[in-house]
C-alpha cells in the first residue's frame, strides 16, 4: 500500500515539474497573468505532494513496513522511534528524497519571495530549478527508489548501522543538505541571470539571502558532523581531513567567497561574472561531493552508502551541469572595464576570494590525488593532516591579517585613516601571545604566528564594536568568531597531549607525567547490544589530579557490529578523551588517551560564526 502511494507521488511530482516548465515557457512567450497564477498553484501542489511523499516514507519507517526494501535494510522493529524517523534520511534513497524536497521548496520560495525582480528572470530560475528536480526524480525512480517493494515480506529488518543511531547524526544530514542543496537555487538564478541579462546590483540582492541560508546551514551541518565524529568515531579531534569531511568543506569555501563577492557586486556593481562563476561552482562542488561519497571511490571511515552504478548517473548529471555552465559562461561573457582601486575595500574582498580559492584547490587536490594515483598505478595512498597543515597554516597567517585590515578600508578609495588602531592591535596581540608562551612554557614559530594573527583579527573586531559610525554587527560577530576559532584551534593543536599504549586488567603504567590503571571491566546487557565497560583511573602527576573514565566496547545485535565508544570528560578548559579496543587473542587492551585543551570553545566559535549568518538574514529582511 505505502509502496504504491509513494511511487504514485513520485510520478505525480514528475508531472508537476513538467507542467511548471511548460507553463513557464508559455508565460515567457505570452506574458499572461492567468498562466503566471497557474504556475504559483502548480508549484504549491508540487511542494505539497513531495512533502506527502516524504511523510509516507516516514510512516513506513514508523510502522516498520518491511515490504519496502529501504525500510528492511535500514530499520528494525525494536529500534527507538526517534531513530526510526531519522533512519528515513539516514540512507541513500531517503536522503535523495530529502534532496528533492529542498530543491522543490527553495524553488517555490524563490518564486514568491523575489517578486520585486523581473518576471522573466524568476521564470527562467524556476525552469532551471525544475530541470534539476526532474533530474533527481528520475534518478530516484530508476536507480534509488525508496518505495521499491520486496517479496516475500521479511518478518524483521536488518537494522540501521549503530553508529548512525545518534542524536547528532540525526540532525547532521538535514542541516548539511540545506547547505548543499540550497546552493542549487543560486546556481539556477545565475544561469537565469545570464539568459535574461539581469546583471546589475539587483541580481546580488536577489540571491544574497539564499547564499546566507545555505552558508549558515552548511556551517552548522559541518559542526554537528565534526562533533559526532569526535565522540563516535574515536578520532579525538575537531577535524581529521577525512575525504568525506573534505567533500562538505569544498562548497563551504566557495560559499564564503561568494558571500564576499556579493558585497562588491551590490555596492559597486563589480565582479558580476566572477560572482556568477562562484554561484555555478558552489552547487557543482555540492554535486561533486555527492558523487565522490555515493560512488564508492572515496576511501573513508564514514562512508555508509555507496554504489558505483549510482555514481555513474551522478557523474553524467554532474558533467551535464558543468557543460551547460561553461557554455553559458563562454557565450554570455562580456569583457568589462571594471576599475578596482588597489587601495580600497573591494580589493581586500577580492584577495579574500583568492585565499578561499587557494584553500579550496588545496583541499580538492588532497582529496582527489589518492583517487588518481590508485586509478593510474594501483597504489593506494592517503593524504592526511601533515599535507594540509604544511600548505594551509603558513597562508592562514597572512589571511587573518588581511581579514582584520579589510573592514577598516573604504569603498572605491581608502585613505587608511585608522592606521593608529592597527598599531594598538598589533601591540595587544604580541603582548597576549607573550603571556600565552609564559603560561604554556612552549614556543613554536608557526603556531605563534597563527596565534598572533588570530588575536589581531579578534582585537580588531572588538575595536569595531566601539566605533561611532554605523557598524554591521553580523560581520563583526562572524569575523570575531572566526578569529576565536583559529585561536582555539592553534592552542588545541599545539598543546594537546596524546598517548597510545596497551594495558591489561589490574595493570598500572606510568607514561611521562601520567599514570594509567585499568581497575575493572564490567559486562552489561542492553536492549540491542552488550557492552564491556572499562574503569580506567588516570592520574596527572604534574597537577595531582585524578579522574576515572569509562570507555566501552559495544557489540550490537541488529546488525551485528562492533564499536568502540569513547569516554569524554569535558570542562571549559580541556577535554579528557579515552578509547579502549580489544586486541585479538590477548589479555591486553589498546588504550588511546588524549588531553585536548579548549575543545568546547572550538564548537562554540562555529556556533557564533553561524549566528553571524542568521543575523545577516534578519538584518537584510529588516532593510527590505
Amino acid at each position: 500500500m505505502l509502496s504504491n502511494t509513494g511511487n504514485f507521488l513520485l510520478f505525480l511530482n514528475i508531472l508537476f515539474g513538467c507542467l511548471v516548465i511548460y507553463y513557464s515557457f508559455n508565460c515567457l512567450k505570452l506574458s499572461n497573468n492567468f498562466i503566471f497564477k497557474s504556475i504559483y498553484q502548480i508549484s504549491l501542489l508540487q511542494c505539497t505532494s513531495i512533502l506527502i511523499c516524504f511523510f509516507t516514507l516516514v510512516a513506513a519507517f514508523l510502522v516498520s513496513d518491511f515490504s519496502l526494501l529501504t525500510v528492511y535494510q535500514n530499520s528494525h522493529s525494536l529500534k527507538p522511534v526517534f531513530y526510526k524517523i531519522s533512519g528515513t534520511w539516514g540512507n541513500h534513497e531517503g536522503s535523495l528524497l530529502l534532496w528533492v524536497i529542498i530543491l522543490t521548496i527553495f524553488s517555490f520560495l524563490f518564486l514568491i519571495l523575489n517578486k520585486k525582480h523581473p518576471k522573466n528572470y524568476r521564470l527562467y530560475t524556476l525552469i532551471i530549478q525544475n530541470l534539476l528536480i526532474l533530474g533527481f526524480l528520475f534518478f530516484i525512480l530508476f536507480n534509488s527508489n525508496p518505495f521499491s517493494a520486496i517479496t516475500p515480506i521479511p518478518k524483521e529488518g536488518l537494522g540501521l548501522n549503530p553508529i548512525l543511531q545518534d542524536p547528532a547524526l540525526a540532525i547532521h544530514p538535514p542541516l548539511l543538505y540545506l547547505g548543499f542543496v540550497g546552493s542549487s537555487i543560486y546556481f539556477s538564478a545565475a544561469l537565469a541571470s545570464m539568459i535574461t541579462n539581469y546583471s546589475n546590483k539587483s541580481f546580488a540582492k536577489s540571491i544574497k539571502n539564499w547564499v546566507l541560508i545555505s552558508w549558515t546551514f552548511q556551517s552548522l551541518g559541518i559542526l554537528v558532523g565534526s562533533i559526532w565524529a569526535y565522540y563516535e568515531l574515536g578520532w579525538g579531534g575537531f577535524w581529521f581531513w577525512d575525504p568525506v569531511e573534505n567533500a562538505s568543506l569544498l562548497p563551504w569555501f566557495a560559499m564564503t567567497a561568494l558571500l564576499h563577492s556579493l558585497l562588491v557586486l551590490e555596492k559597486r556593481n563589480l565582479l558580476y561574472f566572477w560572482t556568477i562563476i562562484l554561484c555555478l561552482l558552489t552547487f557543482t562542488l555540492s554535486v561533486t561531493g555527492t558523487f565522490l561519497v555515493r560512488s564508492g571511490i572515496l576511501n573513508s571511515v564514514h562512508t555508509f552508502a555507496n554504489d558505483p552504478s549510482r555514481g555513474v548517473y551522478i557523474l553524467l548529471f554532474l558533467s551535464l551541469m558543468i557543460f551547460v555552465s561553461i557554455y553559458f559562461l563562454f557565450t554570455k561573457y562580456k569583457s568589462t572595464n571594471e576599475q578596482i582601486n588597489t587601495n580600497s575595500k573591494e580589493t581586500f574582498v577580492l584577495i579574500n576570494n583568492w585565499f578561499m580559492m587557494f584553500y579550496l584547490i588545496t583541499v580538492m587536490l588532497g582529496t582527489l590525488y589518492p583517487i588518481f594515483t590508485d586509478a593510474i598505478s594501483n597504489n593506494k595512498i592517503s593524504v592526511g593532516p601533515p599535507f594540509y597543515n604544511s600548505v594551509i597554516i603558513p597562508v592562514v597567517f597572512v589571511f587573518l591579517l588581511l581579514m582584520a585590515i579589510g573592514p577598516q578600508a573604504k569603498w572605491i578609495k581608502n585613505k587608511f585613516e585608522n592606521l593608529k588602531y592597527l598599531f594598538f592591535i598589533s601591540g595587544g596581540a604580541l603582548i597576549i601571545n607573550f603571556l600565552i608562551i609564559l603560561f604554556f612554557k612552549s614556543y613554536s614559530i608557526i603556531s605563534n604566528l597563527i596565534i598572533i594573527s588570530s588575536l589581531f583579527l579578534i582585537i580588531s573586531s572588538i575595536f569595531d564594536i566601539f566605533k561611532k559610525e554605523i557598524i554591521n554587527p553580523a560581520r563583526i560577530i562572524s569575523h570575531l568568531s572566526f578569529g576565536f576559532l583559529i585561536f582555539f584551534i592553534g592552542l588545541n593543536h599545539n598543546f594537546s597531549i596524546e598517548k597510545d599504549f596497551n594495558l591489561k586488567l589490574g595493570e598500572t603504567k606510568k607514561i611521562d607525567n601520567f599514570e594509567f590503571a585499568l581497575k575493572d571491566l564490567e559486562l552489561n546487557q542492553y536492549t540491542n547490544y552488550k557492552a564491556v565497560k572499562g574503569k580506567l583511573k588516570i592520574s596527572d602527576l604534574s597537577s595531582n589530579e585524578e579522574r576515572v573514565l569509562n570507555p566501552e566496547i559495544r557489540i550490537y545485535d541488529n546488525p551485528q557490529t562492533l564499536t568502540y565508544e569513547a569516554s569524554i570528560q569535558t570542562n571549559f578548559f580541556r577535554d579528557y578523551y579515552l578509547t579502549m579496543s580489544n586486541i585479538d587473542h590477548s589479555e591486553y587492551y589498546n588504550i588511546k588517551f588524549q588531553k585536548k585543551p579548549l575543545m568546547i570553545w572550538i564548537w562554540i566559535s562555529v556556533v557564533m560564526l553561524s549566528l553571524g549568518g542568521f543575523l545577516s538574514l534578519f538584518r537584510n529582511a529588516k532593510n527590505n
